[in-house]
């Protein structure tokens, strides 16, 4: 059908587009600017649910933990992982506890033994179930000599060492840590910047 002078087509062109009302340009900028306002709301409100109820920020205090972990790091302490039921504390975790001797303090350290295991240490090499454990993460020179009696790590109980070994108050000291005293499970390393990572 011709279309006559004035008439608006009753089917445009397919792709065609319509130009907004001149004040509509204004209403779609701050509709914009609530968007953004919005999502940087939610973003810092995401952070400190995880910070407060799943993430934790701790400082490193003393060497025990060295090569990984050094002197006045700051690492993200997962409090929340061990309290789901479905992912228990197994050997190599890094975790965080109470210390046994003084709960005011806390201490962390790697995981080596789990409930049921024997453990034995000879002249620094670590045995597990009468096994030797590769421990790539402990440097020959933070190696020592120390030897401990054969133990079965009990229910509820784990031994704990640290990487450090020559310079570490653990386990073989003062006994196995309870279950309940450990809170958390060392996870990232967020300071300083050129250590920033996942925790090994």
């Amino acid at each position: 059908m011709d279309q006559q002078p004035g008439e608006t087509p009753s089917h445009p062109d397919e792709g065609a587009v319509t130009q907004p009302p001149p004040h509509a340009t204004g209403v779609f900028s701050g509709l914009n600017a609530a968007s953004l306002l919005r999502d940087i709301a939610i973003s810092i409100g995401l952070a400190i649910v995880l910070i407060v109820f799943i993430y934790q920020p701790v400082k490193v205090e003393g060497t025990s933990m060295m090569p990984g972990l050094e002197d006045q790091e700051r690492i993200f302490v997962n409090k929340y992982q061990y309290k789901l039921g479905n992912d228990r504390i197994e050997r190599g975790d890094l975790v965080v506890f109470l210390f046994p001797l003084d709960p005011r303090q806390s201490y962390i350290k790697r995981v080596i033994g789990i409930p049921g295991d024997t453990i034995e240490v000879e002249d620094g090499r670590v045995f597990v179930n009468g096994n030797p454990i590769s421990e790539s993460y402990v440097p020959d020179e933070y190696r020592d000599h120390v030897s401990t009696v054969r133990q079965v790590v009990t229910p509820n109980h784990y031994f704990v060492l640290g990487d450090h070994r020559s310079s570490s108050s653990d386990s073989r000291m003062w006994g196995l840590v309870d279950r309940p005293a450990i809170y958390g499970k060392a996870v990232f390393v967020y300071w300083p910047p050129d250590k920033i990572g996942r925790v090994r």
